[in-house]
């Protein structure tokens, strides 16, 4: 909720966060507060990473419309998604989220979040984001069976402590192809450090940094 209404608090919001609908990185220049986002640049990286995948004319699911979800959600539609569908389980955040993709002429769905829903759209999804705080807490779940995934899925949990969540392991046990936020995190930090420092990341010292820094901390 804090990226949403970060949106107002800043004095100025850089385009790409205005139409993702949030921001994540905050800069002071000229005593003015500058508002960015970088998570659909984080996004875009991560799916690249893990799957060598590319949004362009992919069916994405989104599960979740706060901000993290918003940018993804809209960031699937400006990377050339054929189709983004979002579920949540109040359906009324989905509108206003929905208008912005529909302005990027990108067929979109509004979900409710629970398994005879998604199971209704997963026959033509390819995609599916976890961009909600489920899974946090060990055990926590989000109702979905393992026969709502296949093999022909990529399945990828922006929530990288605890490495595996329930969505990922009962995805996996499906045969899907699944991933962590882990390499999320890595790219919209590289990106905020950019923006912060106006260099180049040093992309390969902040992956080693990450997991070092994930591993002592499940240790």
């Amino acid at each position: 909720p804090h990226k949403i209404l970060a949106l107002d608090i800043v004095d100025e919001v850089d385009a790409e966060a205005r139409r993702l609908g949030a921001v994540n990185t905050v800069v002071m220049k000229d005593g003015r507060l500058l508002g960015y986002n970088t998570d659909g640049y984080g996004i875009t990286k991560a799916l690249q990473d893990e799957f060598n995948l590319t949004l362009a004319g992919k069916h994405v699911l989104v599960l979740g419309a706060g901000g993290a979800g918003r940018a993804v959600a809209v960031q699937c539609a400006l990377g050339g998604a054929a189709g983004v569908s979002i579920a949540n389980r109040t359906r009324e955040k989905i509108q206003p989220i929905a208008a912005e993709i529909a302005a990027t002429n990108t067929e979109c769905r509004s979900l409710a979040l629970d398994a005879e829903a998604i199971r209704s759209v997963m026959g033509t999804v390819d995609v599916v984001i976890n961009a909600t705080s489920v899974g946090l807490t060990p055990g926590d779940s989000l109702g979905l069976p393992a026969d709502v995934f296949s093999a022909r899925h990529f399945v990828y949990d922006t929530i990288y402590r605890p490495a595996q969540t329930e969505l990922l392991r009962v995805a996996a046990a499906a045969g899907a192809k699944v991933a962590n936020g882990a390499s999320m995190l890595l790219h919209q930090g590289a990106k905020a450090f950019e923006i912060w420092t106006g260099q180049k990341a040093p992309l390969a010292v902040m992956r080693r940094a990450l997991r070092a820094a994930l591993a002592e901390a499940t240790a």
